[in-house]
This record gives structure tokens, C-alpha cells and sequence, in this order.
């Protein structure tokens, strides 16, 4: 079998970094299932209300790709995410944050495949870094 190819996996993340939740649509399987820490969904329709509810409304999230490995069944990737406050916002999914300050993500994700679609999507963390508005920094452990 063929693996699964890198540019279309980048195309993805385009269209995720350009906040297309249509991008679900086209490349998740529609059971599929997300365990990011504590935070747990099924079904495309749970990934499309976690973004347009609960991030991109608050944050300008921002994904990089610096090691992507595939083959037919499966996809593991090192992803790095960053995450600006885009205004002050009591109660975000991160708390209450302030415009300007930041989170990092750095850690791994493996999809597993099922006709070609993301099925099943599982997140490790290594760090997840708060930065306020004068450039302090605070490791958070993990946020869900």
C-alpha cells in the first residue's frame, strides 16, 4: 500500500490554519474520534464546534509540521501550535487570558487512517508554554 502523502496532509493544515472548518469535512472520517489530554469528542461535528466555538473565536491558532511520517494506515507527525489571544477574554478554554498573550504547543500526533480519513487522533504532550504580554514565560503541564 501507498503511504499516505505529505502534501495532501499540508493542505490540511492550510486550510486549519486558515480556519476552514470545512477542511473536517474533506479529511476527517465522520465517526472519527479526538483524545487531546483530557479533552475527548467524536464525529466531525465535535471538532467543528471545539474550533469555531471554543478557539478561533478567542485565539489566532497557528500550526507547524516540522517531522511528518505516514504510511497507509497511519500518520505521526511533530506539530508545534501556536495560539494568540486575540482579545481580553475571561473564561476562555484556557482561562482568563489577555489580548496578546500566547500558548505553545510542542508534542505529537498520531491519526490513524480508515478510507484514506482521519479516524482516530490521539495527542501527546511534551510542552504546552504560556507567554504574558511582557514575555514571560510559564510551563502550564498539560491544558485539558
Amino acid at each position: 500500500m501507498t503511504a499516505y502523502p505529505e502534501e495532501k496532509f499540508r493542505q490540511y493544515i492550510a486550510r486549519f490554519n486558515a480556519e476552514d472548518h470545512t477542511a473536517f469535512e474533506d479529511y476527517l472520517h465522520p465517526n472519527m474520534h479526538m483524545l487531546n489530554g483530557t479533552l475527548e469528542y467524536t464525529g466531525i461535528d465535535g471538532m467543528i464546534a471545539h474550533y469555531k466555538e471554543r478557539i478561533w473565536p478567542d485565539f489566532i491558532e497557528t500550526l507547524t509540521v516540522p517531522r511528518f511520517v505516514s504510511s497507509d494506515k497511519y500518520i505521526a507527525i511533530h506539530m508545534n501550535t501556536h495560539f494568540e489571544a486575540k482579545h481580553d477574554k475571561q473564561g476562555s478554554l484556557f482561562g482568563d487570558v489577555k489580548k496578546g498573550e500566547t500558548f505553545d504547543f510542542n508534542g505529537l500526533i498520531m491519526y490513524t487512517l480508515e478510507d484514506g480519513l482521519f479516524r482516530d487522533i490521539q495527542v501527546a504532550y511534551n510542552s504546552f508554554i504560556y507567554t504574558d504580554t511582557s514575555g514571560k514565560t510559564k510551563d502550564l503541564g498539560m491544558p485539558h
